[in-house]
């Protein structure tokens, strides 16, 4: 992955897919996946690539929820924009988020003849 430049404008919010509810209350430091600890960033999605980054790591998954997040919140140099093939830069939190980011939080559930581009697509919620 190679760092991209910031997309302008900049969104306002970000999006974390996680593969169950959050903690109730969610803590001042959210506990890392797996995969972000082991690449060492938080792994996020903009607006426009949360269908994408579900199709492409949430195939099995019939439920998720999604973590808005205040992109403002985090210092710009925090967040780096890494290129990943067909997504014009995916925003990866070096760093942490925590009760003060997240804005909301919604449940998606998927039907059998669906797919996660068919649930996601449209969704107001995904501002």
């Amino acid at each position: 992955m190679s760092g991209e430049p910031p997309p302008s404008p900049l969104p306002t919010y970000v999006y974390k897919i996680i593969p169950s509810a959050p903690p109730s209350p969610i803590p001042d430091f959210y506990p890392l996946s797996d995969l972000d600890r082991q690449d060492g960033f938080v792994h996020l999605s903009t607006a426009r690539q949360v269908p994408i980054t579900s199709s492409l790591f949430f195939t099995s998954f019939k439920s998720f929820h999604i973590l808005k997040l205040r992109l403002s919140n985090f210092p710009q140099e925090s967040v780096k924009w890494d290129e990943v093939p067909g997504t014009n830069g995916c925003p990866h939190l070096y760093g942490n988020f925590g009760a003060k980011d997240v804005v909301d939080s919604k449940e998606f559930v998927r039907g059998d003849d669906q797919t996660w581009e068919d649930v996601l697509r449209g969704d107001s919620w995904l501002e």
